[in-house]
């Protein structure tokens, strides 16, 4: 997203910002998809393996992928056992694939350094290779219960219009957003998880990016963009992502190609999916450099097995 001009202040009155807690738990106990990482059984690494797949993912495209997997790797050990490249190759087409090899890494340290559980403790996440803040905190705080500011783009955006005023909240997270977040916080650390949750549902379902749905926001009465009457966006043109015609297209396109080989792939296998030879051999020498494709004598090329 791209940044606005106004940057989130924490409430003046606490009181008044913790008023937004009852209505949104509320609305979240209610319209709360039924989604497999939140049912009790999906556990803390199930809950580590959603939060892996849905950076950047939406969750239509999640939900098989995440099924599969849990399928085949109950625990962080059985993926830990397996080659980096099977990760890869499960990984599909979810896209960023690098996100395969990090969890794989994080597999393998929860393992050697944890005896195969997910660490409770949100240092010990943050320690783990692959795992930034909001993951640590995510993870903390949907596995565990405990009390963090999660902070992704529908949290942000929730905050941004229901506290702020703004439509959209700046490019990159700030430390603005995160004391504003920390604010909004409430108290008891069991409300504060399920606090967690219910905004970034909303986010998601209600105060979306684009086409938002006040009329069916339990908060609309109190959001400081809807009161000021919706002023728009004071920054510059936000613009989605391309994806034809980019080197992200020809590595995925690459990957494919891989993901289905059973042996090594031969260079020329790889130069049909994509005619132009400068990219093609560009995406390749990324995908090389970034561990998520082995090189071998004679031209050929095949998922990492270390």
């Amino acid at each position: 997203m791209t940044a606005t001009t106004s940057t989130p202040q924490a409430p003046d009155a606490p009181d008044a910002s913790h008023s937004l807690h009852a209505p949104v738990i509320a609305w979240f106990e209610s319209h709360a998809r039924d989604l497999p990482w939140r049912r009790p059984e999906a556990g803390p690494w199930g809950v580590m393996v959603s939060e892996f797949m849905l950076q950047q993912t939406p969750v239509s495209r999640v939900l098989p992928v995440y099924e599969q997997w849990l399928a085949r790797w109950p625990r962080p050990a059985d993926l830990a056992k397996e080659p980096p490249g099977e990760a890869v190759r499960a990984w599909g087409r979810l896209g960023y694939p690098r996100r395969a090899l990090r969890l794989h890494g994080a597999a393998v340290a929860i393992t050697e350094r944890h005896g195969g559980d997910v660490p409770r403790k949100h240092a010990q996440l943050l320690a783990l290779p692959g795992i930034g803040e909001y993951t640590a905190a995510a993870v903390a705080s949907f596995a565990y219960g405990q009390r963090h500011a999660v902070l992704d783009t529908n949290v942000r955006r929730v905050f941004a219009r229901a506290a702020t005023g703004v439509q959209y909240p700046p490019n990159a997270t700030t430390a603005a957003e995160r004391k504003l977040a920390r604010a909004l916080l409430p108290e008891d650390e069991e409300r504060a998880a399920r606090w967690a949750a219910a905004s970034m549902e909303l986010g998601a379902l209600v105060c979306t990016a684009k086409n938002e749905d006040c009329a069916r926001c339990p908060i609309a009465g109190q959001c400081t963009w809807r009161l000021a009457g919706k002023p728009a966006h004071e920054g510059p043109a936000r613009r989605g992502q391309t994806y034809a015609g980019t080197d992200r297209q020809v590595r995925g396109k690459l990957l494919a190609v891989l993901r289905e080989a059973v042996a090594p792939v031969p260079q020329a296998a790889l130069d049909r999916v994509w005619d132009e030879p400068v990219q093609r051999a560009r995406a390749l020498d990324g995908l090389v450099s970034d561990g998520l494709v082995e090189p071998l004598p004679g031209g050929l090329y095949r998922l990492p097995l270390s």
